[in-house]
């Protein structure tokens, strides 16, 4: 198709997985892509999509037992 590029081209292009640039054609992320039935068309001239405002989460705070429940841990004694 004239003025479209394949889900293979637009991962090339913009540097990621081909899965990636499904998930972000589902997401509706890549404008004037058109799906039809299970393959995408991206327009040859479509930025590649910046990332959301949405931060990793970091690690979580370890707690001992009994600590996050206010109730002292008491079984080892």
């Amino acid at each position: 198709m004239n003025g479209y590029i394949s889900v293979k081209e637009a991962a090339e292009r913009w540097d990621i997985s081909p899965r990636q640039v499904q998930k972000l054609c589902n997401e509706g992320r890549v404008d004037g892509a058109v799906q039809f039935v299970t393959v995408w068309a991206i327009p040859k001239d479509a930025p590649k999509p910046t990332r959301t405002a949405k931060s990793k989460p970091g690690p979580r705070p370890k707690v001992k037992a009994g600590a996050a429940d206010g109730i002292p841990n008491t079984a080892g004694e």
